[in-house]
């Protein structure tokens, strides 16, 4: 009998979740070394390891313009992108003022973080195999938003695909953008990285 939708998604968030406990690495890592790094090898034939390239950061960037008519939209922004990365989010602020948006120089207008290591590819793992089948009619992401020095940046337009956030609990649907930077030299190398991982590309 299969089972249900909610169990099994439940049970992959835990599988995730529990990647992250002390002195257990994140099963992408372990991926890394034992799958991506002898495929990369095998198609771009690198003579030496240390040239492989690595996903060496995520950066997750939340645009607030409506924090400008009420800071409140921001403190539930930063609580939220907290909750969904498991870590401290810092606010960033306009940096010249725009009379016609309203917008005063130093204003918080978003929040951002950038996660690294573990934290880093336990979001991935969440990311990829929980977070992106929530996405309603997903046939993929684009692999045209490499920026030609082999990082890539991927939109979100709702933050409630992530299960931490309660659908039922938010009453304001936001974006933010994530941009995964790599040691790659070029996109392509990125993209196979990244593609390696599990990042769900739109075939051509």
């Amino acid at each position: 009998m299969a089972k249900d939708k909610k169990i099994v998604k439940t049970e992959k968030k835990e599988k995730v979740v529990a990647e992250i406990l002390p002195g257990v690495t994140p099963r992408l890592m372990e991926k890394y070394k034992k799958e991506v790094i002898p495929a990369m090898i095998s198609l771009f034939k690198y003579k030496n390891i240390m040239a492989v390239p690595k996903l060496e950061k995520i950066a997750i960037n939340a645009g607030v313009g409506a924090a400008t008519q009420d800071a409140k939209i921001l403190e539930t922004t930063v609580k939220e992108l907290e909750a969904i990365t498991g870590q401290k989010v810092i606010t960033t602020k306009a940096k010249k003022a725009i009379s016609n948006f309203k917008l005063r120089q130093h204003i918080p207008i978003g929040a951002k973080t950038t996660l690294r290591g573990k934290m880093m590819f336990e979001f991935l793992d969440r990311l990829i195999n929980v977070a992106m089948p929530q996405i309603r009619d997903f046939r993929g992401v684009s692999n045209k938003s490499f920026d030609g020095f082999g990082n890539y940046t991927l939109g979100i337009k709702e933050q409630i695909i992530f299960r931490e956030i309660d659908p039922d609990k938010t009453n304001r649907i936001s974006g933010m953008d994530i941009t995964f930077v790599t040691t790659a030299k070029t996109d392509q190398e990125a993209k196979e990285l990244l593609k390696n991982f599990g990042m769900p590309f739109i075939k051509q």
